[in-house]
């Protein structure tokens, strides 16, 4: 999983906002200036810059989130879209229809968020806008760390905002549930500490680079510790009142997507957000149920290939609590992932011809959030596993896990678009989830043909988390489009996949407050899959899995409409690589 926070494009450097596009330019390149001009505001707005590497980073503030300000950005947006509808889109290159497809639904997914007012509603079950702002590790030089004070000593207007925001949105009964956020104060409780050195925020100065003199790391040192103590954590303080003693309490008591203001539309849009397909909550609900009886007849396989003589639900109870299966230490998990990740290095090069420079880390989900977090989250730096809980979280299931979050997931995948050096600068970091996690999902499976697990409960555990993904489109759909209770989706979840009772829990809490999200992942994976078999059909013996998936990647991330279009290309073409790429 991506968290909802990290979706967002970053960085800086305002330059060519408002130029006009020269008539005499052809379409392909007056595009390309539409989108860099987008590309620069969104840098400007958001208070960030452009690394050497083509990535982006913070600067000393944090952007704004007033009504105001969204809606300023909502109406470029809407200009941007005008722009871009104007061009001449007959006249476009194959990448350049790319490029428009993926720029007209960026644009078209901000656009409707501010229809909706979404900022109204800052909270979802597992991450919120208070949960990334502390630095997991420290940084090179003096700038990026007086940045990091500045953006600290920001927080008090930036949580003010958000609280004005959620107070909007209570009183015109947009709101997350009040089920899911029930505990999610202690993850703001948790930056409360007496001593600034204490706090999460500090950790990026506990060891600092021998670069930077003494002198120097003192004065930064001191300088954070007041700010973290001055205002970080009066900051933390005065939202955690805010949300125990006015905005739970006044939360909403349903569920559904649909009985929020114009919910039906609302979920509709959410829908399409995710998927970036045209379907409805109930051709979604049906496509579940149909992938969740084929997912269960392949478990049965799997069980009687364990020698398990009891039936599928006892099967499911001995995977739960037999001991075996349940690491000891959140090193031990940590150490599994690790294995699973160097054997997947072993086989790489037979899966993909383009193998990316950037390397990543594994590391465990933080402390403040690892209770009511997911099972584990992607990132270009790094991937996370939760080691909250261990009894929670099953060895079985740690081999599929790092495949979608590390490699050939979100982290080799996220590399990959990264390094694509021909790419518009506005698609580097760009981020659809229907594409993303169905990508994710789509490695969990590769990962058979990889050889990646090598016993039965492993192979169960990969079936467990597809079909984790399969009742997902009927529970999301049957939550907030068929009024679904809790109790029902967890009962569904928890008959139908090997998942803890923990993991069911927080899982279906997800599902309820962020909706459309939990649909993404399957219907990818499905696409992704047909879209595999077509071209081997078609190509025959000139199919090579590693220039389909190398075509795939170097889209970075894309509509999935997109990547069909990409993929018929790519089968006319005879199946040709990305140019450079020694096949052979």
């Amino acid at each position: 999983m991506i968290a909802k926070s990290a979706l967002r494009l970053g960085a800086a450097l305002a330059l060519c906002v408002g130029g006009p596009l020269a008539a005499q330019d052809s379409a392909d390149e007056r595009l390309s200036a539409l989108a860099d001009e987008y590309y620069y505001y969104r840098l400007e707005q958001f208070g960030q810059s452009e690394t050497a590497s083509g990535d982006t980073e913070q600067g000393d503030r944090l952007w704004s989130v007033t009504p105001e300000a969204q809606r300023a950005r909502a109406a470029q947006y809407s200009a941007y879209l005008e722009r871009l509808e104007a061009l001449p889109k007959s006249e476009f290159t194959e990448d350049a229809r790319i490029d428009a497809a993926v720029f007209r639904t960026l644009l078209e997914q901000e656009i409707g968020d501010a229809r909706f007012s979404e900022w109204e509603m800052p909270f979802d079950s597992d991450s919120n806008f208070w949960s990334y702002l502390a630095a997991p590790s420290g940084f090179s030089t003096v700038e990026e760390y007086e940045n990091y004070i500045g953006r600290m000593r920001d927080i008090p207007r930036y949580f003010e905002e958000q609280i004005a925001n959620s107070r909007a949105g209570l009183k015109r009964g947009f709101s997350v549930p009040r089920v899911t956020l029930e505990g999610r104060d202690a993850s703001i409780n948790s930056y409360l500490v007496e001593d600034g050195r204490g706090s999460n925020f500090f950790r990026a100065f506990v060891e600092m680079p021998r670069s930077i003199p003494q002198a120097e790391q003192e004065r930064l040192q001191a300088e954070a510790r007041a700010v973290i103590e001055g205002d970080v954590i009066p900051a933390y303080r005065n939202l955690l009142n805010f949300f125990r003693d006015e905005y739970l309490p006044a939360t909403r008591t349903s569920l559904a997507a649909s009985d929020l203001p114009d919910g039906e539309a609302y979920y509709a849009q959410q829908i399409r957000q995710y998927t970036t397909l045209d379907l409805t909550a109930e051709e979604i609900h049906q496509i579940g149920l149909e992938e969740v009886a084929r997912i269960t007849a392949e478990m049965e396989e799997v069980k009687q290939q364990a020698g398990f003589e009891g039936t599928l639900a006892e099967f499911v109870t001995f995977l739960r609590t037999d001991p075996q299966f349940v690491a000891r230490t959140g090193d031990e998990l940590m150490g599994v992932s690790a294995y699973v990740a160097k054997r997947v290095d072993g086989q790489l090069a037979d899966y993909f011809g383009f193998l990316p420079r950037h390397r990543y880390t594994i590391r465990p989900v933080a402390p403040s959030i690892a209770p009511f977090y997911t099972a584990g989250r992607g990132g270009l730096d790094a991937c996370q596993m939760n080691t909250y809980d261990l009894p929670s979280r099953p060895l079985y299931n740690i081999p599929a896990l790092t495949l979608h979050e590390c490699a050939p997931g979100h982290s080799f995948q996220m590399a990959v678009g990264l390094e694509q050096d021909e790419a518009p600068r506005f698609r580097r970091q760009t981020y659809f989830s229907g594409f993303g996690e169905g990508w994710g999902l789509y490695t969990e499976y590769l990962g058979e043909e990889m050889g990646i697990y090598r016993t039965p409960y492993e192979r169960f555990g990969r079936l467990s988390y597809e079909m984790w993904r399969a009742a997902r489109l009927v529970i999301d759909t049957g939550i907030h489009h068929y009024g679904w209770s809790r109790e029902q989706a967890i009962d569904y979840l928890a008959s139908h996949t090997a998942l803890s009772e923990r993991e069911v829990g927080t899982e279906v809490d997800r599902y309820i407050s962020w909706p459309g999200q939990a649909l993404a992942y399957k219907l990818g994976e499905m696409t992704i899959r047909r879209l595999r078999s077509e071209a081997e059909n078609a190509l025959g013996p000139q199919f090579d899995i590693r220039k389909f998936h190398d075509v795939i990647l170097s889209l970075g991330s894309v509509p999935l409409p997109a990547l069909e279009d990409r993929i018929a290309a790519f089968i006319a073409d005879g199946g040709e690589g990305l140019p450079g790429v020694p096949y052979d």
